[in-house]
């Protein structure tokens, strides 16, 4: 039976059982919101909504043990790929990205809190340089979580390391205050500039007016498409938090049904083209 025809680019899982999947230092059971959001209830919620495959986003509960999240891309290899969270300040960071790319592990989530750095320098450590050097060699992808003040050093970055395929995580996290500001969507637009550079378009629930259909944020993504075009934007849920005030099924139809300056060939590599060929495709082994 072929899987539904949507990817969801951008979901995490976690389980209540932590005794086989002890939570980081720092995080306690209350933090879990919701309290169980598990790789099954993960697809009872996406799949009605055509979603077949998902990158699953490793979780910040379980800091550099991505466990979790490998087995159950090894439980369901048809229907997960996974971006793992690996410390940037370890001796060698680029060894623990290889010997993940074999258990279905195609990107690395990278941010300010790892790198202990201040966004304006987020990115200087060593480490972070590493990964940049090691991505541009496997054609694993560097997936980076930062807002407006973070892009300075992503475009610095790709300068220098022009073959490391990069993604920007919920639009730059633009409009997260309720304010979309002009010369953040110009910062993030200017990153169009590097052919490598990829956008989730997501997250919808905590930007802009923060409320279904989400149509305020038409504006921003309209100018995203114009300076990415489609094939290098791909459509994210960030689940659970997608599901805890709001539904799955409003998140996705933004994409497919809200937006009337996507054309069909749009639509598609949005809600799957793109994510398939970068994250799903000929994955290093």
């Amino acid at each position: 039976m072929p899987l539904e025809p949507y990817i969801d680019a951008h979901s995490h899982i976690w389980t209540p059982d932590i005794h086989h999947y002890p939570l980081a230092k720092g995080f306690a059971v209350g933090d879990m919101n919701p309290k169980s959001f598990t790789a099954e209830e993960l697809l009872a919620i996406c799949r009605p909504s055509n979603v077949g495959r998902v990158n699953l986003i490793q979780m910040s509960y379980y800091e550099f043990d991505n466990s979790y999240m490998l087995d159950m891309i090894a439980l369901y290899p048809d229907r997960f790929v996974g971006t793992a969270i690996i410390d940037p300040l370890s001796d060698d960071p680029a060894s623990a990205m290889r010997a993940l790319a074999p258990r279905g592990v195609r990107a690395f989530r990278i941010q300010p809190q790892y790198s202990k750095q201040p966004p304006a320098h987020w990115l200087e450590p060593q480490g972070y340089r590493a990964m940049f050097a090691e991505t541009a060699k496997s054609q694993q992808v560097l997936s980076c979580l930062i807002g407006p003040d973070g892009i300075p050093e992503v475009d610095r970055m790709c300068s220098a390391f022009p073959n490391t395929p990069v993604i920007i995580d919920h639009l730059a996290r633009i409009g997260v205050d309720g304010n979309i500001v002009d010369a953040d969507v110009l910062a993030l637009c200017n990153l169009a500039q590097h052919p490598r550079v990829y956008v989730k378009v997501g997250a919808f629930y905590a930007l802009g007016k923060k409320k279904p259909p989400y149509t305020d944020l038409a504006p921003l993504i309209r100018r995203v498409l114009q300076a990415f075009g489609s094939r290098r934007l791909m459509w994210e849920s960030d689940c659970p938090f997608q599901v805890v005030d709001h539904k799955y099924e409003e998140s996705i139809a933004l994409v497919r049904n809200h937006l009337d300056f996507l054309n069909n060939d749009d639509r598609d590599w949005i809600l799957g083209r793109t994510a398939e060929k970068l994250l799903f495709s000929q994955i290093p082994g």
